[in-house]
C-alpha cells in the first residue's frame, strides 16, 4: 500500500502570511523553496509518494497544507481554518483527498485547523486555540466518534497550534513543550520535554520508524535520538528555519497517509 504525502509549493506571497505569536521578519522565498524541496526529498527518502496539490499563489499560507484537512484511515475531515484569509485553501486539498477518502467538511460556525489535531492511535487530541473553536471540535467528534475515535479537547496557549506544542515520535511517545501544554493531558504516554532554550522544538513529523525533525534544535534532537534508539526509531534532520518565520514547522508542510 503506497504512502502518500500531499504537499504544495511555497507561494510568492508568503511574506504576507498570517502571524499570531511571532514578529514578522523578511522571508527569503528562494531559500524557503530550497528548504521545502529538501523536505520533499526527505519524504521520498522515507518511502512517501509526494503528490503536489495545485499551486495557490493567491494564498500566502498555502504551503501549510496540514491545516486544510485531517486524514484518518476511514475518512478525511476538511478543515475550516480559523483565519478567514485561509479558507480558500481547502477546496483543492479536498479534491486531492477525495481520490483516496470520503471527505467530511467542517461547517460554519465551526473553525478547525489541521495543525490543532494530533491523532495518536484511536485518540484525537484537539487544541482549543485561536484557530479552532468548540463548534469545530464538536463537528470533528461527530464525524469520527462512530469510527471508534475518542476526541480530547486541550487548551492551547502561547503558540499557534496544538502541534506546535506536542507531536508523536513513536508509539506511545510524545515530544512536548511544557511551557505551552501540560503532560497531564497525555497520561499513558511517555512525554519527552524539549531541551532548554529550544522553545519551538516540539514539532516533529513521524513516518513509520523515522522522524523528520528540524536541524535548528540540536539539543532536543540529541535527546530524542537517545530516547528513541532502543525503539529502532531514528531522526531525519532537515533545515526548516525559513518557513518557521511564517509560523510553520515540519508537520505543517504535508498531509501523510496510507492510500
Amino acid at each position: 500500500m503506497p504512502r502518500i504525502a500531499l504537499t504544495r509549493e511555497v507561494s510568492d506571497a508568503i511574506a504576507r502570511c498570517e502571524l499570531t505569536h511571532i514578529a514578522r521578519q523578511p522571508i527569503d522565498v528562494r531559500r524557503a523553496r530550497a528548504q521545502h524541496a529538501e523536505y520533499e526529498a526527505a519524504l521520498r527518502e522515507l518511502g512517501c509518494r509526494v503528490e503536489r496539490v495545485p499551486a495557490a499563489p493567491e494564498f500566502p499560507d498555502a504551503v501549510f497544507v496540514e491545516d486544510a484537512a485531517i486524514v484518518f484511515s476511514e475518512l478525511a475531515v476538511i478543515a475550516r481554518p480559523g483565519a478567514s484569509s485561509r479558507r480558500g485553501e481547502t477546496e483543492s486539498v479536498a479534491r486531492a483527498l477525495s481520490a483516496y477518502r470520503r471527505v467530511v467538511p467542517i461547517r460554519e460556525p465551526g473553525t478547525l485547523d489541521g495543525g490543532d489535531v494530533l491523532v495518536a492511535g484511536r485518540t484525537a487530541f484537539v487544541g482549543r486555540s485561536t484557530r479552532t473553536n468548540d463548534a469545530g471540535i464538536e463537528q470533528l467528534r461527530r464525524a469520527v466518534s462512530p469510527l471508534g475515535y475518542t476526541v480530547v479537547p486541550i487548551p492551547v496557549t502561547g503558540c499557534l497550534h496544538l502541534k506546535s506544542a506536542v507531536t508523536e515520535v513513536a508509539d506511545g511517545v510524545l515530544v512536548f513543550q511544557p511551557d505551552w501544554v501540560a503532560a497531564d493531558f497525555f497520561r499513558g504516554f511517555e512525554a519527552i520535554p524539549v531541551a532548554a532554550g529550544e522553545l519551538y522544538g516540539a514539532n516533529a513529523l513521524r513516518i513509520g520508524d523515522r522522524v523528520i525533525y528540524p536541524a535548528g534544535f540540536p539539543k532536543t534532537a540529541e535527546q530524542l535520538a537517545e530516547r528513541l534508539a532502543d525503539r529502532a526509531v531514528s531522526l531525519r534532520l532537515v533545515e526548516a528555519d525559513e518557513l518557521a518565520k511564517a509560523e510553520g514547522a515540519v508537520t505543517c508542510c504535508s498531509l501523510v497517509f496510507d492510500a
